[in-house]
């Protein structure tokens, strides 16, 4: 399932994937996976990108 979300919040903060990839610690190719569903992130994940973009795990990654 692609997380809209995910990508909504990156954009509102005009931030690229490659600008969270690189707060994060991941590559491009990994927040490019995760926005079109095809990876699912560790906890850890989640929470450093909740953390990047101000957000909350129940706001970015639970339904």
């Amino acid at each position: 399932m692609k997380n809209l979300r995910l990508k909504a919040a990156r954009a509102s903060f005009d931030m690229s994937q490659q600008e969270l990839a690189d707060k994060v610690g991941v590559s491009r190719q990994t927040i490019n996976a995760i926005e079109k569903g095809d990876y699912n992130p560790t906890i850890n994940l989640c929470i450093a990108i909740c953390k990047a973009l101000n957000k909350t795990l129940d706001e970015l990654f639970w339904e």
